[in-house]
């Protein structure tokens, strides 16, 4: 479980800094490239904090991660 979380937290950096590499690189023509990339990350938070909740709720998450 600790592996998923911690690829999974790398996927959203990833997502956030593609995400500042398209607002620097379009300058303001296209903002559709940015707007994606920031909604990946917003899914996978959102898909990152179910998954921990169901793992809680399950027991596949004890006090220690």
């Amino acid at each position: 479980m600790r592996i998923v979380v911690i690829v999974f937290l790398l996927l959203i950096v990833a997502s956030l800094a593609s995400a500042l590499l398209f607002v620097y690189r379009d300058r303001g023509l296209g903002r559709t490239r940015t707007v994606k990339a920031l909604a990946i990350r917003v899914g996978l938070s959102i898909a990152l904090f179910l998954m921990l909740m169901a793992g809680y709720y399950f027991g596949l998450i004890t006090h220690k991660l």
